[in-house]
């Protein structure tokens, strides 16, 4: 009741006329330089935190080395996007609010995905790869690695429909595109089957436990190990140190070996052909001495015994067991090697024979109407020696 609607509008002026001086350069580049300043002073507040605690905490040494220039960047950001307020022009000032709020999104799907990549590196070093890592650790550290990449995926998709989002035309044509969405989920689907295969055949593949990093596998007729599951293919060391890459759809659509599925330890066979005439019982023997000079062997089993005998051979097969792959292959090799030496050192007899029978010549095919043959054979006037 003190005041009139000219007042009130005289208020308003004033304010405007307020606002509209401190949109000015000066005023713009006083309030960056505030903003930053808080920035700054915000990020050494927070690495002085880390540091501290990081003396005692291992982990926050390796929070503070990961997310450090995520960190800064998002609070630079934030603060750059604060201080635009202050920008001369209305145009201007959204063109850069609209630039400064894409970086933001972007900066922050990049420190969103550091801190869970933080997180699931700190699971994966509990599980270390070793030759006598536990089952439970190579499924760990195979379902980690898929939960990381498809995470990470998730953010980035995320990420860059926020940003389309910020684009008005982009949000016109967002109707348009939900209304259709089953058609286009249909036309998307069909386009990238083989893609969409591969992804879910390599979730699969994490949480079904067919194969686990470092699990020995034969494929095509290769053997190797299992050094990296990601969502579209596997990773496979082959013996020889060559590396095998197959799509994640070959270990669910295709039969494979898999060695290490139920425990590392082998059984491994080397068969002889040899003579009837060789000693088994000192072949036995033999196999226990050389067992016992080698560190291949886990002492678990070991075996000498006749599987067939056809075509004049003996086939023995010679059993022994080793802690894993890598170690069987070479206790075999080494196992056929000794044995064959003893084999053709102390039982040259048990070598391998071919037997062939050769009946004598029956001597009553040698008539003399044979030898008349014979000589009429010669020509007229000619006699063979002995006539």
């Amino acid at each position: 009741m003190f005041f009139t609607t000219d007042d009130d509008t005289l208020g308003e002026n004033v304010a405007e006329a307020l606002e509209e001086g401190w949109r000015t350069w000066t005023g713009f580049s006083v309030a960056l330089a505030i903003a930053v300043g808080i920035a700054i002073g915000i990020a050494i507040v927070v690495a002085v935190i880390l540091s501290l605690v990081g003396r005692r905490m291992p982990w926050a040494h390796d929070l503070h080395a990961r997310l450090a220039w995520p960190f800064r960047v998002t609070i630079l950001i934030i603060s750059v996007f604060v201080a635009t307020i202050a920008l001369p022009g209305d145009d201007l000032r959204k063109g850069v609010q609209h630039t400064l709020g894409i970086a933001l999104i972007a900066s922050s799907a990049w420190l969103l995905a550091q801190v869970f990549l933080f997180f699931v590196d700190s699971g994966t070093k509990r599980y270390k790869l070793t030759e006598s890592e536990s089952f439970s650790a190579r499924k760990a550290r195979t379902q980690l690695q898929i939960i990381r990449r498809l995470v990470v995926a998730v953010i980035v998709i995320f990420a860059l429909g926020a940003i389309l989002m910020t684009f008005d035309q982009v949000r016109a044509v967002g109707a348009s595109v939900l209304a259709s969405a089953g058609v286009a989920s249909i036309v998307a689907g069909l386009a990238a089957q083989s893609i969409l295969g591969n992804l879910f055949a390599g979730v699969q593949l994490a949480f079904s436990e067919a194969i686990r990093v470092g699990d020995v596998v034969v494929v095509q007729g290769e053997w190797g190990k299992i050094r990296e599951i990601t969502l579209s293919y596997v990773v496979l060391e082959v013996w020889d140190q060559r590396t095998l890459v197959l799509p994640c759809t070959y270990f669910t659509t295709t039969p494979f070996e898999n060695w290490t599925k139920l425990g590392k330890a082998l059984l491994g066979t080397v068969y002889f052909d040899l003579d009837w005439r060789v000693d088994v019982d000192a072949m036995r023997e033999e196999l226990d001495r050389v067992l016992a000079e080698t560190d291949l062997w886990d002492r678990v089993g070991s075996g000498v015994v006749v599987t067939d005998a056809s075509g004049g051979l003996l086939q023995v097969r010679v059993m022994v067991s080793a802690a894993d792959s890598d170690k069987m292959w070479s206790l075999r090799c080494l196992v056929r090697e000794k044995l064959a030496v003893w084999v053709r050192n102390e039982y040259p007899e048990a070598l391998p024979l071919q037997r062939v029978r050769m009946d004598a010549p029956d001597p009553a095919a040698a008539t003399p109407a044979g030898a008349l043959n014979a000589r009429d054979s010669s020509g007229p006037g000619r006699s063979l020696p002995g006539d």
